[in-house]
């Protein structure tokens, strides 16, 4: 089956608020929202959005066995892996096992994600 589809709607509106969920373990500083997922291969596209002073440190970096990408939609995003700041436009593709984070926003900040997590290993 291929990914979910929708027609068009604003994720970042306020009647929209109801869609997203907190990330497990970082409730009050990050939420997500999928937008679309692929229920037999795992491949999902969503919105990471980190508050006005969300800091994921005491998670450390991570890591995973498959690729992905992710866009900067909005704000910034401090990633301690590669001592930089992420403001909007800023784009990686990021290749299986690259560490990244943990991550500090002061002003908040909206991802985009596209993870292939059924390309285990590339």
């Amino acid at each position: 089956m291929p990914k979910t589809t929708t027609t068009y709607w604003n994720a970042l509106i306020s009647s929209s608020q109801g869609r997203w969920t907190w990330v497990k373990g970082l409730e009050g500083m990050v939420e997500e929202l999928t937008l679309s997922i692929d229920s037999r291969t795992g491949e999902y596209t969503r919105l990471t959005r980190f508050l006005p002073e969300a800091d994921t440190s005491a998670f450390g970096g991570k890591s995973h066995a498959y690729p992905e990408e992710v866009f900067i939609v909005s704000g910034r995003l401090y990633d301690t892996a590669f001592d930089l700041w992420l403001e909007a436009g800023h784009y990686a593709s990021r290749p299986p096992g690259e560490v990244h984070g943990p991550f500090r926003s002061d002003i908040g900040c909206v991802v985009l994600e596209v993870s292939f997590p059924n390309r285990i290993g590339g």
